[in-house]
């Protein structure tokens, strides 16, 4: 499980539930006309806004961002010096059945080992990121809606809340009811854009930002070997993409 998401998300839903309960009596904050609203009018709003496939891969890449990424920079540059070391000295059919530890790493080598020059290499590969990019792009662009359309539908149910307060002002029944779909329509749609969508719309576009450094960094190493560079200049070049920490890790691991 990947930490960070796991604490932020779970923190923040606890921020609000410790509010709520603070307060005393929950059940006022709770309203199905409002619910129904915000998320049912979000939801279809959204679907509306966006192709059924982006839809449904934007709920897919919800989850997975639960899930525990592995782009350690550090680790790859010295994969990347041992496989460029094995191929000085066996070639690159020597590196042929070598699991790697990302699926964009191997289809990488596979194009080394199958007799890709370093251009034909590198071309490949780079229309391979910009994919990624596109794809990973649109499903972001889909929960960021929630963030714009959730508050819009709050304010809908505050607008009805409203109206109907109004219109039956004789009832006070019927005024506290209008009152409470009013407000909590507002409040529902700044959690929907708050505390779920909006912290998830910055969380995977920061993961594509790691796995696409990543990945440049595997097409570096892998025209490097392409080059039949040595894995110290390699490494050495490599390196200057890391932070001081990491580049220490990769010094003693050489």
């Amino acid at each position: 499980m990947n930490s960070s998401t796991v604490l932020g998300f779970f923190g923040g839903l606890g921020v609000v539930a410790f509010a709520l309960l603070y307060e005393g009596d929950v059940s006022v904050y709770i309203s199905v006309h409002a619910f129904i609203i915000v998320f049912g009018g979000g939801f279809f709003a959204v679907l509306y806004a966006t192709p059924m496939d982006v839809f449904l891969g934007s709920w897919r890449a919800m989850l997975g961002a639960f899930k525990k990424e592995n782009f350690d920079q550090a680790q790859l540059i010295t994969l990347m010096s041992e496989l460029a070391a094995v191929a000085r000295k066996d070639g690159l059919m020597a590196l042929e059945g070598r699991e790697m530890p990302h699926k964009f790493v191997q289809r990488g080598l596979q194009l080394l080992i199958d007799g890709a020059d370093e251009a034909s290499l590198n071309s490949q590969l780079k229309d391979e990121i910009a994919g990624v990019k596109a794809r990973h792009g649109l499903k972001q662009e889909s929960i960021k809606a929630w963030v714009e359309l959730g508050p819009a539908y709050g304010m809908i149910g505050t607008l009805i809340g409203l109206v109907s307060m109004m219109g039956n002002m004789s009832d006070p029944k019927l005024v506290g009811k209008g009152m409470a779909t009013a407000l909590l329509g507002t409040l529902y749609g700044a959690v929907v854009a708050n505390t779920f969508f909006g912290p998830m719309a910055g969380k995977l576009k920061n993961n594509t930002a790691r796995e696409v450094a990543y990945c440049e960094l595997a097409i570096e190493g892998l025209r490097a070997i392409a080059r039949a560079d040595s894995p110290r200049a390699m490494t050495d070049k490599l390196s200057a993409r890391l932070n001081s920490a990491d580049r220490q890790i990769v010094q003693v691991a050489a």
